[in-house]
């Protein structure tokens, strides 16, 4: 025992001091806030509008376009369109041409758009939604039907949403919320397992080839060396997770300060608003068993992964020689992360719940179900099975790696791999 502590004291402290580490753990959390929330505030805050020209042949009085934020219209009258076309590009992002038709209804085929790049798809649809509902209202019209009796009969409902839970506890709920953490959570997980296996394995074969490994097992257990590297290895990512909490923690609560100080020149209202929803989104969602699962999922996962990837380490003298194991193992891993948006539109699903009982898919899986509301007795009968997995995938990768990393020079095949695991001790 004391032996297995040393070598994950060892492991443990060589990482956490790296400058590396340091880094991406305080970078994380505002690289993780850049990619979700940045965009969002762009967009909100995209002052840049399409100057878009239109020359109309037939002058209809219907085809009023109107201008947006990110769009605006400028008619120009009595124009050759074919001597004109490179001229006025230099002054309109695109020219929207419409040619001499005998009635409204017949422009369908006779629009064009010229530009000098590829206009893009936010801009078209635009357009053509304005000139639908134009050719709409005027077709309305001429069967005598007034636009405006349609437009007030029609009304925008929002339904609230509110989950019970086993206890009969009324909480309101948020499909889009629910639907960003569990895609988060999904996305997380499968980074981390990934990446924190890899880090095992690149420490497997980075001593064997460099024949320290022989010295090591001489003193100690080669079960014990692979435990111990794996544990360490976890705790470095648990330590990882809690500091990004803490920063989460406070990156929000600074957020909150800065949006409720009330400066308009500080921040938009719109962005204001939208902040505001998110937290109260957020608020309503199940955070502390969300936290708990992410943790204890994290761990079965990674371990279950991690000791196959340290397998994967033995059994390989060079990073080159692991590809072809790799690509089994992680199959489950990568197909789970591929699932999760089918998982996430039907979290209640055969589908999802199978994928959320195996081992090898349940840590993605399970963590993009939780925020829809998944029943205690789930969670801890997938927790109990993945437990069962990685204690057999220690078990398997234990027999390969008490040979694998004793071998040198050798090109490794399945065939052999399972000549190791049935060797007798």
């Amino acid at each position: 025992m004391n032996k297995l502590l040393l070598v994950i004291k060892r492991e443990y402290l060589s990482r956490v001091r790296k400058k590396s580490f340091i880094i991406m753990t305080l970078l994380m959390p505002f690289l993780l806030t850049g990619i979700f929330v940045v965009p969002t505030i762009l967009a909100f805050n995209n002052e840049n509008q399409s100057k878009v020209a239109i020359i109309d042949e037939n002058n209809f009085d219907q085809l009023q376009l109107q201008s947006n934020r990110s769009i605006s219209f400028h008619y120009l009258n009595d124009i050759d369109i074919k001597s004109k076309i490179s001229t006025l590009l230099n002054h309109y992002n695109f020219i929207l041409h419409i040619s001499k038709v005998d009635s409204l209804n017949a422009i369908e085929n006779n629009i064009i758009i010229y530009s000098k790049s590829q206009v893009s798809l936010s801009d078209r649809t635009y357009i053509e939604n304005q000139i639908e509902n134009n050719i709409t209202v005027e077709n309305l019209l001429n069967k005598g039907i007034d636009p405006k009796h349609i437009e007030n009969a029609q009304s925008k409902i929002s339904i609230k949403t509110y989950v019970v839970d086993e206890l009969g506890v009324n909480t309101e709920g948020n499909s889009e919320a629910s639907y960003g953490i569990g895609m988060i959570s999904g996305f997380l997980i499968y980074i981390f397992i990934f990446s924190y296996g890899t880090m095992v394995m690149r420490s497997v074969i980075e001593e064997k080839s460099n024949r320290i490994i022989e010295i090591i097992v001489s003193s100690i257990k080669p079960f014990q060396l692979m435990l111990g590297k794996i544990i360490s290895i976890a705790l470095v990512g648990l330590t990882q997770f809690l500091l990004w909490i803490i920063l989460g923690l406070i990156l929000l609560i600074v957020a909150n300060t800065f949006i409720s100080s009330g400066d308009p020149n500080a921040i938009s209202n719109e962005n204001t608003e939208l902040f505001k929803q998110l937290n109260s989104s957020i608020g309503n969602l199940p955070l502390d068993q969300l936290i708990i699962s992410f943790v204890l999922y994290f761990l079965g996962g990674y371990l279950l992964y991690g000791s196959l990837f340290a397998a994967i380490g033995s059994a390989s003298d060079q990073d080159t020689d692991s590809q072809q194991f790799i690509l089994p193992i992680t199959i489950p891993l990568v197909l789970s992360f591929i699932l999760v948006q089918l998982v996430i539109d039907q979290p209640h699903s055969g589908l999802a719940y199978i994928l959320s009982m195996i081992p090898f898919t349940s840590p993605i899986i399970m963590m993009a179900r939780i925020p829809f509301g998944v029943p205690v007795h789930e969670i801890i009968l997938s927790i109990r099975l993945l437990t069962l997995g990685f204690i057999f995938t220690t078990w398997l990768a234990a027999k390969i790696y008490r040979v694998g990393i004793l071998m040198y020079g050798k090109k490794i095949s399945y065939k052999e791999l399972w000549k190791w695991i049935n060797y007798k001790e």
